[in-house]
């Protein structure tokens, strides 16, 4: 049994932001999450992108926290060491009747409190990108749309939290809620049953069912899936802004847009399943992303597509968030049905709502925090003297273990000493960019595998790639040759 004041449900980028927020108070409080790290949902399937705002519906949750959380992220990822890049995008009108609903998003955004949106002409949009569809008829200039690496801010939001107190718990699905004789809640997670003060759901995709656990008012969560290409950052980018096609019912669309670290990414579409777990890519679904991606990009080329993925948005039938108290559960606070632009709105909501947590529970500030440890500049990015002075300082920096990214020994053995540390393959990738290249892991993986099993003093064949069975290694040769010999 673990006693806490706080108890959050979720380490997604809303989960941990929160987190953060809840860390500056005097007050006890873990994170649990059913994966086997933070940002292993839709976080981790995040297309990036910092929108600006004008696309939300005025007055909606969604208008009010995107337009805050948008600006909050420039300051917030230079506090944090995150990558961040005000790029600016375009929606384009792919037809005469699509102007309309541009001049519709441009008011829509005036009245959000969006700043320096524009419609442009059919020459404007290609003087701004030139390798557009010439068909287009015009675009929405979007100055102020931004994009970031989503599970690198969660990781460093976990790891602010956890330096100041927050304890992280993984592989916990909630099993069971009820309310204790005391007016607490007891969680049952994993292999812990919680017993807290106070309880906030953030479980993205199990988001309404875990407030139907808690409420009688039930919701319903449509669970929507989107398939994504990422591309090969060594071709130069056909676009140096985030293009969309005007929104749908469906969502923003299939979008066209750099990463931070120099990648394509095209996608999503925007299929209704039932499994909210559900994160297969399909043949059907990846050929409807580059068909109404051509609509954008006519010259599209997957020849150096390195990866497949999907992530899940939770989408709740009201068409906007659900945050704050849950009425009729003294003590069960929930920010759901964040889906886009929920990445852009995370660090508003949970600006929020922390007060009122710690309202109900009558908390008082922290005197002081601990400062945020920020990780060390990656090696592909320093200079050749910065190269040297690390290797002087650490000579594991002069031992190369992903050659796609050029990630080190050292930055690999950082990862997993992180206050929330990767325990994975992929939390190393996700922390480094290790696997992330051309060869996706073909190289490096075992070497990182290796590193893992040293830092977690496990064996090898403990090791796995994202958890649960996902092993790289069932035995040694020797354990097979063993087992042969019985078998005759």
């Amino acid at each position: 049994m673990i006693y806490t004041d706080i108890l959050v449900i979720g380490a997604g980028i809303t989960g941990t932001a929160l987190a953060r927020e809840l860390s500056r108070y005097d007050a006890s409080l873990c994170v649990v999450d059913r994966s086997c790290d933070v940002a292993g949902g839709a976080t981790k399937a995040n297309s990036g992108i910092v929108h600006a705002g004008y696309d939300a519906k005025p007055g909606s949750l969604k208008a009010k926290y995107n337009v805050r959380g948008a600006a909050m992220y420039p300051s917030l990822c230079a506090a944090l060491g995150v990558p961040y890049l005000n790029c600016g995008a375009l929606v384009i009108a792919l037809s005469p009747g699509d102007v309309d609903t541009l001049h519709a998003l441009e008011a829509r955004g005036i009245q959000n409190g969006v700043a320096g949106l524009r419609v442009t002409d059919r020459a404007e949009m290609l003087r701004l990108e030139p390798g557009l569809n010439p068909e287009a008829v015009a675009a929405l200039e979007v100055p102020s749309s931004a994009i970031v690496s989503p599970y690198e801010m969660a990781f460093a939001l976990a790891d602010d939290a956890a330096v100041n107190g927050a304890r992280f718990f993984f592989n916990a699905p909630v099993d069971s809620v009820a309310r204790t004789e005391d007016g607490r809640w007891q969680v049952r997670a994993g292999s812990e049953t919680f017993v807290c003060g106070a309880v906030i759901n953030c479980a993205g995709a199990s988001g309404a069912a875990l407030h139907d656990m808690f409420s009688g008012e039930k919701l319903n969560m449509v669970h929507r899936r989107g398939q994504y290409y990422l591309l090969d950052r060594s071709l130069s980018l056909p676009f140096s802004r985030t293009v969309f096609q005007c929104p749908t019912k469906m969502g923003k669309g299939v979008l066209v847009s750099p990463t931070v670290h120099g990648n394509l990414l095209i996608g999503p579409n925007a299929e209704d399943i039932d499994d909210p777990l559900s994160t297969e890519t399909t043949a059907a679904g990846l050929s409807e992303v580059l068909e109404k991606a051509r609509l954008t990009w006519p010259g599209i080329s997957v020849r150096s597509n390195i990866t497949n993925f999907s992530g899940i948005r939770a989408h709740l039938d009201t068409d906007d968030f659900m945050v704050g108290a849950v009425s009729g559960c003294p003590g069960v606070f929930e920010a759901i049905g964040i889906e886009s632009p929920g990445l852009s709105s995370a660090p508003a909501i949970a600006e929020d709502l922390a007060p009122r947590v710690a309202g109900y529970l009558s908390l008082k500030l922290k005197d002081q925090l601990v400062p945020y440890p920020v990780p060390e500049k990656p090696f592909h990015q320093m200079t050749a003297a910065e190269r040297e002075d690390a290797v002087a300082r650490n000579p594991l920096y002069g031992q190369i273990i992903c050659r796609c990214e050029v990630v080190t020994e050292a930055e690999i053995r950082a990862a997993v000493r992180r206050p929330v540390g990767a325990r994975t393959i992929d939390g190393i990738k996700r922390r480094t960019r290790a696997g992330m290249g051309r060869c996706q892991g073909g190289f490096c993986s075992p070497r990182v595998a290796a590193i893992l099993a040293e830092e977690l003093g496990c064996s090898l064949s403990d090791v796995t790639k994202d958890g649960g069975e996902s092993r790289l290694l069932c035995g040694t040769i020797a354990d097979f040759l063993k087992a042969g010999d019985s078998d005759d």
